[in-house]
């Protein structure tokens, strides 16, 4: 890699990570997972960063967090093993005024199983179309389908309290 091709790697990075974060954050729930699913990301832009001088390579780096992640949840499933988080662990106070919402939307987020939450990330946060979703997750729209339905009326059981928090504003 020469000169000018480093820098641009290099300012990539530096002005992109925050933005990768949060969506490797919100697809993990974890803080220590989504630092480790960004850097395996990156690991894997870097190698291939010479092929991806006229694509979008900020693209390139979340394709690569979607199926490193679909991969993780896939090999958890198979071993049927399940990481879990006390519900202290990693929350930072939110300075802003709706921290109860938040902390609450949080904490039902995280209960949810990793497909589900990897489905809504990238519908409502991403805001990826379901055959977009369903290209990047390497399944079928009807199951991208499926797991929002079930996702929501998850959240729905876990926050049927949520609308009377936003009333009371």
């Amino acid at each position: 890699m020469d000169k000018d091709e480093s820098a641009r790697l290099t300012e990539f990075v530096a002005s992109r990570t925050p933005a990768l974060m949060r969506v490797a954050y919100l697809l993990t729930g974890d803080p220590r997972g989504a630092e480790d699913l960004l850097q395996a990301a990156l690991a894997k832009t870097i190698a291939k960063w010479p092929t991806l001088r006229n694509a979008d390579p900020e693209g390139y780096v979340r394709a690569v967090m979607y199926r490193e992640q679909v991969s993780l949840w896939r090999r958890l499933r198979r071993y049927r093993e399940i990481l879990r988080i006390s519900a202290d662990e990693g929350i930072e106070p939110d300075p802003s005024s709706d921290t109860d919402i938040r902390l609450t939307m949080r904490a039902a987020l995280r209960r949810l199983p990793p497909a589900q939450r990897t489905v809504l990330v990238l519908r409502y946060y991403e805001d990826l179309t379901e055959a977009q979703i369903a290209d990047a997750l390497g399944c079928s729209v009807g199951t991208v389908r499926s797991r929002t339905h079930r996702a929501i009326g998850r959240l729905r059981q876990l926050l049927p309290d949520v609308h009377r928090l936003e009333v009371m504003r």
